[in-house]
C-alpha cells in the first residue's frame, strides 16, 4: 500500500465532510495535520482528535474575513496537545485563522509564536486564539507563553497561560489587538517577568476582563525596551518622537499579588482604569523610561482612574514608582480608591500628580480574595470609583483619546 503524502491527502479529503462554510477535515495525528494544512482553503475547519501533535508550523495560512480557517480540538474536554520541544505552534504571516481549544505545554522556547516573518509588512493579521491553554514554558529567560510580533487586528480570548519565563503574552509592534477574558497564573520555579507586554511601536492594544495571579514583576507592561530593528512600523515610518506603546488600555482586570500591576514605560496616552488590584508586593503602578535614545518620548500623559487598590504595609513600597527621565506629572489620576488593610489611616497615597475625586481609607469589602473573588461589596466604594455593578470592557479603539 502506498503511504505517500499524496495518498494520505486523498484519504483525508475523502473522509472530510462538506459544511456550508467549508470542509470539516478530521485528523488524528501529526502527519494528517500537516497534510490538512497543506491543502487548507478558506472556510475549512481542521478538527483534531485527542492526542499529541508535536510542533505545528505553517507559513501564509490564509482564510478570508467571511471564511476563516479554523484549527480546533474535536473534544474540548480532551484538547489536542502541542509542544514537548522548543516550541508548540509557530505560524508565519497567517491571516484569518482561528486556533480554538488547543493545549501547548512544556516548551523550552516559546509556546505559541505568531509573526510576520520579520518583514514588518502587516502580513500577520486577523488571528484569533480562543480557549487555548499554554503551560510550562521556559522555565526562565526570554521565553514567552504567547509571542506575537507584527500581528494586526487580532484577539486572544478566554485563554490561560500558566508558568512562563519572559512574558505570558509578549507583543512587539502589534496593533488593534484585544486580550479578553484570559487568566495568567504564575507558577513556582518559572521566571515570569511580565504577564502581558506591548512594546516595539504597539498601538491600540486592549487588555480587558483578565485575571492576573502572581504574574511576575509587572502584570501588564505598557511599553518596554525594544531593539531598533524590531519596531513595527520601522522607526523611519513612525511619527516622532518615537514610542514603545501608544493609546493602549488596561481595563476591568483583577490583579492578585505580583510585584506591580501596571507599568507605563516609554508610552504615551495609555490608560489603566476600572481594575481591582489586591496586595501588590511593591507597587500598584510604575512610570518608567527604559531607553536613553533621545528620539523617543519620555513616558507621559498616561491615565490612572477608577481603580480599587488594596494593600498592606510591609508589602507595598509606594503607590506609584516613578523612574528617572519620565514626565510623571503629566499623568491623570482620578477617582481611584486606596485602602490599606492593616492601617486604614495610612491609606492616602503619595502621587506624582494631583488626583481628583480619589477616596482613601474606606474598605471596599472584597468578597473572598483567598478564592480569587475580588467582587466589591461596598456601595460607597463603587460609587466613589464610578463603577457600574459589572463594568463592561467594551472600549473600542477610537475611544482612547489620541495624544499628539
Amino acid at each position: 500500500m502506498r503511504t505517500s503524502a499524496v495518498a494520505l491527502l486523498c484519504l483525508i479529503l475523502a473522509a472530510s465532510a462538506l459544511a456550508d462554510d467549508g470542509r470539516i477535515v478530521n485528523v488524528a495525528d501529526a502527519g494528517q495535520l500537516r497534510a490538512a494544512l497543506a491543502s487548507a482553503r478558506p472556510g475549512d475547519t481542521i478538527r483534531l482528535a485527542p492526542g499529541h501533535y508535536g510542533t505545528l508550523w505553517s507559513e501564509k495560512l490564509a482564510g478570508t474575513l467571511k471564511a476563516p480557517i479554523i484549527i480546533e480540538s474535536a473534544d474540548p474536554a480532551r484538547p489536542a496537545e502541542f509542544g514537548g520541544g522548543s516550541g508548540g505552534i509557530h505560524m508565519v504571516s497567517p491571516a484569518h485563522v482561528v486556533l480554538r481549544g488547543l493545549r501547548v505545554r512544556k516548551c523550552s522556547d516559546n509556546g505559541i509564536n505568531i509573526d510576520d516573518g520579520g518583514k514588518r509588512d502587516g502580513a500577520a493579521h486577523d488571528v484569533r486564539l480562543e480557549k487555548v491553554s499554554v503551560l510550562d514554558v521556559g522555565p526562565k529567560g526570554n521565553h514567552d507563553g504567547i509571542k506575537l510580533s507584527g500581528v494586526e487586528a487580532s484577539q486572544v480570548v478566554g485563554c490561560t497561560v500558566s508558568g512562563w519565563g519572559g512574558s505570558a503574552i509578549d507583543m512587539v509592534g502589534c496593533h488593534d489587538m484585544h486580550i479578553t477574558g484570559c487568566t495568567f497564573r504564575g507558577k513556582e520555579g518559572f521566571g515570569q517577568d511580565d504577564g502581558v507586554q506591548m512594546k516595539g511601536g504597539s498601538r491600540h492594544v486592549y487588555v480587558l476582563d483578565c485575571l492576573f495571579v502572581e504574574a511576575g514583576s509587572r502584570g501588564v507592561n505598557v511599553g518596554g525596551s525594544t531593539g531598533i530593528p524590531f519596531f513595527r512600523p520601522p522607526l523611519e515610518k513612525m511619527d516622532k518622537p518615537y514610542y514603545e506603546a501608544r493609546d493602549c488600555l488596561v481595563e476591568n482586570n483583577r490583579f492578585i499579588g505580583g510585584e506591580a500591576a501596571v507599568a507605563f514605560v516609554t508610552q504615551e496616552g495609555c490608560a489603566a482604569r476600572f481594575n481591582t488590584i489586591y496586595r501588590p508586593r511593591k507597587f500598584p503602578f510604575r512610570i518608567l523610561e527604559e531607553t536613553k535614545d533621545e528620539r523617543f518620548l519620555k513616558s507621559r500623559r498616561g491615565v490612572i482612574e477608577h481603580n480599587v487598590i488594596v494593600w498592606r504595609t510591609g508589602d507595598m513600597y509606594t503607590a506609584v514608582n516613578v523612574g528617572p527621565g519620565t514626565e510623571a506629572a503629566s499623568f491623570t489620576f482620578a477617582a481611584n480608591v486606596w485602602f490599606c488593610e492593616n492601617r486604614p489611616a495610612a491609606s492616602r497615597p503619595d502621587l506624582p500628580a494631583r488626583e481628583t475625586d480619589g477616596l482613601a481609607g474606606v474598605d471596599p469589602k472584597l468578597k473572598d480574595p483567598a478564592k480569587e473573588d475580588l467582587t466589591i461589596g461596598n456601595a460607597e466604594v463603587l460609587k466613589a470609583a464610578g463603577w457600574r455593578p459589572a463594568p463592561p470592557a467594551t472600549t473600542q479603539p477610537d475611544e482612547v483619546e489620541e495624544k499628539s
